[in-house]
């Protein structure tokens, strides 16, 4: 077995083949430029990301938090996190994913255009997804729902049938359960 699996987390060699997904939590220097080198890692070697949140987390260190998620083989996301570490903005890179399972949450603007029953059957499916309703008139609603995205995903399908109109979604902001901080 190379180092590289070693440390990787990954001993067995076949499962390099398996497209993982992936939660990176990511704290740089907050300072003009950092955003587009990360991006530009990812971007120059093909890498893809599924979704990206950037914050200020600590006012006075002038640090952010960049969690982004991404997909790849146990090999890609390795070389991914290390040419991470690398950079000189960056003071730890973090696989929520492997450190310990992370709670991850997302919010969604979902609109929806609709009369009659399709309206009613809306309200009511929103209250079991304890969707809010932000915006509303005589022909259309936005509900705010936040949650695991594979539930956002859910209302969202569900939203299909009766008159989606439009999504606007955040994002997933990820941490570490436990006492320990990044």
């Amino acid at each position: 077995m190379s180092q590289a699996q070693q440390q990787s987390h990954y001993p067995d060699p076949v499962s390099d083949q398996e497209i993982v997904s992936r939660t990176l939590s990511i704290l740089v220097d907050n300072e003009p430029g950092v955003l587009a080198r990360v991006i530009g890692l990812f971007s120059g070697r093909g890498y893809n990301i599924d979704s990206l949140t950037v914050t200020e987390t600590e006012h006075e260190k002038h640090l952010s938090r960049i969690t982004i998620i991404t997909r790849g083989t146990a090999s890609v996301i390795l070389q991914i996190k290390h040419q991470l570490e690398r950079m000189v903005p960056i003071h730890r890179v973090t696989d929520l994913t492997l450190e310990s399972e992370s709670l991850e949450r997302e919010l969604a603007l979902i609109k929806v255009a609709g009369q009659g029953d399709n309206r009613i059957e809306a309200l009511r499916l929103a209250e079991i997804f304890k969707a809010d309703v932000i915006d509303a008139s005589t022909e259309h609603f936005v509900f705010q729902v936040t949650g695991r995205s594979v539930e956002i995903e859910r209302f969202i399908g569900i939203m299909a049938d009766l008159g989606l109109v439009e999504v606007s979604r955040t994002g997933i902001a990820a941490i570490a359960r436990g006492k320990d901080g990044l």
